[in-house]
């Protein structure tokens, strides 16, 4: 599966972004989805996920309440809608597929897309 993801930009502090991550080659329908983001300098940290039907969904700590993913199997494309960005989510957001759910760790996500960058000024 290729997946492309889009929507980062140059925003201000406060402010909201929908990222998109778009699949093709395989349908996104059997796999659990992820974002991440890595800052400059930092290690590649996970942000969100959600599960094959939507059923559960997992965020980090820094995000929760702020962040929101979601899914459109028909579609096969999978959101990031960030709102009250802050500084410190500055970072080049990247989304994963994988098989399974349950890890929050980058290797075990088999697919990956070429990332976005998303810079909040503040």
């Amino acid at each position: 599966v290729q997946l492309q993801a889009s929507g980062g930009g140059l925003v201000q502090a406060g402010d909201s972004l929908r990222l998109s991550c778009a699949a093709s080659g395989r349908t996104v329908n059997n796999y659990t989805m992820g974002w991440f983001r890595q800052a400059p300098g930092k290690e590649r940290e996970f942000v969100a996920a959600i599960s094959r039907a939507s059923i559960s969904t997992d965020y980090a700590v820094s995000v929760m309440g702020r962040f929101t993913i979601s899914r459109d199997n028909a579609k096969s494309t999978v959101y990031l809608q960030m709102n009250s960005l802050k500084p410190e989510d500055t970072a080049v957001y990247y989304c994963a597929a994988r098989t399974l759910w349950g890890s929050r760790a980058p290797l075990s996500y088999d697919y990956w897309g070429q990332g976005t960058l998303v810079t909040v000024s503040s």
